[in-house]
């Protein structure tokens, strides 16, 4: 999989690899986008960044990505 998802390659997705999968945001079907969730995070709604964080770790951890972003890690605490 490239780094950037196709509208349908999207909507095939399992709910199970969104970092919100309620609203279906922040993919991290891979590595890469692990990263890019790691990136992106700071446009997350402020009340979602815990599950956020955590999400981002638990994928992160799968696919061997060090997270060392001490805002990710600070809100995975909460």
């Amino acid at each position: 999989m490239s780094d950037v998802i196709s509208y349908d390659e999207r909507k095939d997705l399992p709910d199970s690899v969104f970092g919100l999968p309620e609203r279906r945001e922040y993919p991290m079907p891979d590595a890469a986008h692990v990263r890019a969730a790691e990136a992106y995070f700071r446009y997350c709604p402020e009340d979602l960044k815990p599950r956020l964080a955590k999400a981002i770790l638990e994928r992160a951890a799968q696919y061997g990505v060090n997270i060392e972003s001490p805002t990710i890690l600070s809100y995975a605490k909460s």
